[in-house]
């Protein structure tokens, strides 16, 4: 008799959390379905890497939408120039240096830096006792020489009498012709004595002459009229005149100032002699000095191999507020309009149409942008005068650029960079 094989049932696996029995068949092998769920959940956390991944790639490398952000100005009216600009300095158009002609020590100084003088005002007084020592040695030596004049005019008078005597006797046979000769002689040497004592004479009286002028430069006095803006020697210093006149005071004329400005060579063929020119000062940008171009020096000065030419103008001074060696920033004025249209030099395209007329992009009130032919004139590097073409308040398209659109910042700032490992 065949016995049927009960199937046997895991009462452990029953009595654990309540969950239903399974029931094994004698023979059979266990179900894998459980095994194959088990291997599911490992590859969850490589899929979730994998996907974190992509997305990450995607915002780093995906291309970015861009925009087109327009910059626009309106078109206004006021002045425009195109002027050549140079760094110059203050000098006084005239201006003089009072010097000693003599030796000897600063007795005396009458003025200081910063006085007014006149012409002929006495400035300064050098001790005259060397010099008045000299001229009485001279006036003593003069005198000697005087003296021995008369002595030998008086020995040329005999010398005269004598050869008269002579020949008287020659003729009368009672002498020789010996002592006529010798004193014929003697008269000819007294002469020549008398003429080389009124040499010396003249000598002398020209070396006292000498004397007296160098004792007149032992007082300065002012050469011209105007301000003391030097002084390199004080009272009590020796002064040296040998070699060269050492300057006691500067004197210059400040109620004229001359600009002294350096162009460099690529500027200074666009300057012409007579055209306007102004400056401003450190300490005063809003005032202009105006002026005109009077000189170009043909002779440049070399600074660091760059080379540079002194143009020079003149502007009054009456209220004296421009002083020697300030800082002057100068503009030489080519061409200059007022009261005209003017746009940003960058709104104005290069190119040129027909009768030299540019093209200038304008955004109208609706917001659409059109291209507009302008007649422009006066043109510098930040501003162009308009002529034609254009209306006061007009918005000119100055530049436009792309922009990236919102939330695009994060993609492009990914570009070029590596991007870490994941994993």
């Amino acid at each position: 008799m065949t016995k049927t094989a009960r199937p046997k049932t895991d009462e452990k696996a029953a009595d654990e959390g309540g969950r239903t029995n399974v029931t094994f068949m004698p023979g059979a092998n266990p179900p894998a379905r459980r095994k194959r769920r088990s291997r599911a959940w490992v590859w969850l956390p490589v899929v979730a890497i994998l996907a974190g991944a992509g997305y990450y790639g995607w915002r780093a490398y995906a291309p970015a939408e861009t925009t087109t952000a327009i910059i626009t100005q309106s078109v206004t009216r006021g002045d425009i120039e195109n002027a050549v600009t140079a760094v110059g300095t203050l000098e006084a158009l005239n201006s003089v240096d009072a010097g000693a002609q003599v030796s000897g020590q600063l007795k005396a100084l009458h003025v200081a830096i910063g006085d007014t003088v006149t012409k002929g005002q006495l400035l300064a007084e050098i001790d005259p006792a060397t010099i008045e020592n000299r001229m009485e040695i001279n006036r003593a030596e003069l005198a000697n020489l005087q003296a021995q004049l008369v002595s030998k005019k008086a020995q040329l008078d005999f010398k005269q009498a004598n050869i008269t005597r002579q020949r008287n006797l020659v003729a009368g046979n009672a002498a020789a012709r010996q002592a006529l000769d010798q004193a014929v002689a003697d008269l000819a040497a007294a002469e020549a004595d008398v003429n080389a004592t009124e040499a010396q004479i003249r000598k002398q009286q020209a070396t006292l002459a000498g004397d007296e002028v160098d004792l007149g430069y032992t007082k300065i006095y002012a050469p011209m009229a105007g301000t003391v803006t030097a002084n390199p020697v004080k009272e009590g210093q020796t002064l040296n005149a040998v070699q060269s006149a050492p300057t006691i005071v500067t004197i210059a004329d400040l109620s004229t100032m001359t600009v002294r400005a350096e162009v460099s060579e690529a500027d200074v063929g666009r300057l012409k002699v007579g055209m306007e020119a102004y400056f401003t000062l450190l300490g005063q940008p809003g005032k202009r000095f105006a002026g005109t171009l009077r000189q170009i020096e043909p002779s440049p000065t070399v600074e660091n191999n760059v080379v540079l030419y002194n143009a020079l103008f003149d502007v009054p001074n009456p209220e004296g507020e421009l002083m020697m060696s300030m800082s002057a920033q100068v503009f030489f004025v080519q061409a200059a309009a007022r009261d005209v249209l003017v746009v940003p030099a960058g709104a104005v395209s290069a190119k040129r149409g027909e009768g030299g007329k540019v093209e200038v992009t304008v955004v109208t009130a609706s917001g659409a942008q059109e291209v507009r032919q302008v007649e422009t004139g006066i043109r510098n590097r930040v501003s162009v005068e308009v002529k034609s073409g254009l209306a006061e308040g007009d918005k000119v398209v100055v530049s436009a650029g792309d922009g990236k659109a919102s939330g695009s910042g994060g993609r492009n700032s990914g570009r070029g960079m590596r991007m870490p490992p994941m994993f």
